[in-house]
């Protein structure tokens, strides 16, 4: 990638050119890979903004985790598209790109906390199952709800709730991105759902 590139993509106020057909598209990234700047800099503002919606929405409340996200998003795009193999669209491929992000910062984040009380092992039998939070987090009328009661949460429980529910990762999956057991992220999530439920009461 040329150096001279800039290393942050940065946010326009007006509106980008719309996403090229196909042939445009394929022609953009052979521009890319030639080292064309212009060319990188149309690529990043055809999609940053499905980029920066995408995160958002898989990473609120956490907003101050979603520029990162975006940022690292593009340089991996534009430093591994001679790997993109066009089977899917050019935006597609930045989603999954964008998904893996995310995953990755629920999996630094929580594993930043293990070593705190939030992930330990103990003999307590966890709270409550009651809530169906997955509902109640994806019912479209009690997003925003949600939202800030997830914002008033501490943060390990806020990560574990969103990767559950809204990436749809089991507790197995959980457990071994985080190198921690299975009982561990059910204990800790029964324990969030049990908060979760207290504050959505009092909402």
């Amino acid at each position: 990638m040329d150096s001279r590139a800039p290393s942050k993509p940065v946010r326009r106020e007006t509106a980008v050119e719309p996403v090229p057909p196909e042939t445009d598209e394929r022609e953009l990234i052979a521009s890319v890979l030639r080292k064309d700047r212009k060319a990188a800099a149309r690529l990043v503002a055809g999609h940053i903004d499905a980029v920066y919606g995408y995160a958002r929405s898989r990473l609120a409340p956490r907003a101050d985790l979603v520029d990162d996200i975006v940022q690292d998003v593009f340089l991996a795009a534009l430093t591994g598209l001679a790997s993109f193999q066009a089977q899917s669209s050019l935006r597609t491929w930045l989603l999954g790109i964008a998904r893996h992000k995310i995953e990755d910062a629920y999996r630094r984040r929580l594993r930043a906390s293990l070593a705190l009380d939030g992930l330990s092992e103990t003999g307590e039998e966890p709270p409550s199952d009651a809530l169906p939070v997955d509902e109640g987090i994806d019912r479209t009328r009690a997003r925003l709800k949600a939202r800030r009661i997830l914002e008033q949460m501490p943060e390990r429980y806020g990560l574990m709730l969103l990767w559950r529910y809204w990436e749809q990762r089991s507790a197995r999956e959980m457990a071994a991105a985080i190198g921690t057991t299975e009982k561990s992220v059910e204990r800790a999530l029964a324990r969030a759902r049990a908060r979760f439920k207290e504050l959505w009461s009092k909402e």
